[in-house]
């Protein structure tokens, strides 16, 4: 390659790859931030729209099922289009719906809100990845990958930090239009920053060696993968282990060891630490592509093993968020390993269209496990809903493997 060709492809260089994995970081934990911007102030919408808990839930209920479908079908528009205008337009609506919640006068507008909050969140996994797989050099993407789980986590861990206080010094309203304007600022940083989040394919491919020609055939025939299907399944279990984990087992625990009220609280705040921290020792684990299914299943297999400590053994309740601190660790340990399941399972040029796909079974896990776990809870089975969590979290390892098991699996032409 001749100089001057060289000088045209950008670098790929420590410094411009975490500048890309700074920028994406943040509007991933926005993502997450504005997941829970709501469900910390439903004492104060309760009281305001005169509505019950069930109604409430089914705002996030829309919120997620809108996200779900939005989730799957951008990821097409992501690798049309680019990431970048997607992921602007994904950060503009959640700030449009935080500001539309504080404004709303009526239970129907928090819904048509949620609508909008769901299109918003529905766009970053296909936009992160894609950026993520096609600009980062190939032995950081583990680390990509790590920073990205983290700051979901504290995004997370933001929401009701955030939103409560505010609430409590001046109104629900003010805490709802303060997360809209977090949003904004976000999007303007970006937006200043732009440059780093464009995406020249050729170039890129160059950059980072993944040039790869298409597959051949239509844009549709990357659903005929088993592996794709496989990763879809696995997210959904995963999303049934993080729901549970923020909605039920700790309370079910406080149950069955007799735990504090306060000691709950933590429980959560705990596990969310815990797994930022283990996101980070995985991100240098996973810079062995060829071994993220073996770290994959020995993450949650401790999370279960600790989860059935958790409901049958008997101990002093200070041990319970220990645990909640220990089982959030190494499934943070296993999480920049199983993004790389999804990414060794990804065609050349579809980044967009897998990732929207596979991260579409996060939304529904998300949907659905409340409904199966929360009639667990309603029942006062407490034992059920944290041997249930170890059950999930078994799965997770068995389909970890069953993803390895047909990766190899690919469209074949019909001439052959």
């Amino acid at each position: 390659m001749s100089s001057s060709s060289s000088a045209a492809v950008p670098a790929t260089t420590l410094r411009t790859d975490a500048k890309l994995i700074g920028l994406v970081g943040l509007a991933h934990a926005v993502s997450h931030f504005s997941q829970l911007i709501l469900a910390p102030l439903f004492p104060w919408l309760k009281d305001a729209f005169n509505v019950s808990y069930v109604e409430l839930g089914a705002v996030l209920t829309v919120f997620f099922v809108v996200s779900c479908i939005v989730q799957a079908a951008s990821g097409f528009i992501v690798d049309k289009l680019g990431p970048r205008p997607v992921l602007f337009v994904g950060l503009g609506a959640l700030g449009l719906a935080a500001f539309g919640y504080a404004a709303a006068q009526s239970y129907w507008m928090l819904l048509a809100c949620a609508v909008v909050g769901g299109i918003g969140n529905g766009v970053f996994h296909p936009v992160d990845y894609t950026l993520f797989n096609r600009k980062v050099a190939p032995t950081r993407l583990g680390h990509a990958y790590s920073v990205h789980g983290i700051t979901g986590s504290l995004g997370w861990a933001l929401a009701p930090a955030f939103v409560v206080p505010i609430a409590i010094a001046y109104s629900w309203r003010v805490a709802l239009a303060s997360a809209g304007a977090v949003a904004i600022v976000v999007l303007l940083v970006l937006w200043v920053y732009r440059s780093a989040l464009s995406l020249d394919a050729a170039a890129v491919h160059k950059a980072t060696g993944q040039g790869e020609p298409a597959p051949a055939g239509g844009e549709f025939d990357f659903l005929r993968i088993p592996a794709v299907w496989m990763c879809f399944g696995f997210f959904f279990f995963y999303a049934a282990v993080i729901s549970v984990v923020q909605t039920f087992a700790p309370v079910a625990a406080g149950h069955l060891h007799a735990v504090p009220v306060a000691l709950v609280a933590v429980c959560l705040t705990v596990y969310m630490v815990a797994s930022a921290a283990g996101m980070v020792v995985g991100g240098f684990l996973a810079s062995d592509p060829s071994r993220c299914e073996r770290i994959v299943g020995a993450g949650f297999g401790v999370a279960a093993m600790l989860a059935l400590v958790l409901a049958f053994a008997d101990f002093p309740p200070i041990v319970v968020p220990v645990l909640f601190g220990m089982m959030g660790f190494v499934s943070g340990v296993a999480g920049p390993s199983r993004d790389l399941l999804v990414k060794k399972s990804t065609p050349p040029n579809a980044t967009g269209r897998v990732y929207g796909v596979v991260y579409a079974g996060l939304d529904i896990g998300q949907a659905v496990a409340p409904l199966v776990f929360g009639r667990l809870m309603d029942h006062g089975q407490y034992t059920s809903v944290i041997v249930g969590l170890a059950v999930v979290q078994g799965v997770l390892i068995a389909s970890a493997f069953n993803v390895r098991r047909v990766r190899r699996t690919a469209l074949v032409p019909a001439s052959a």
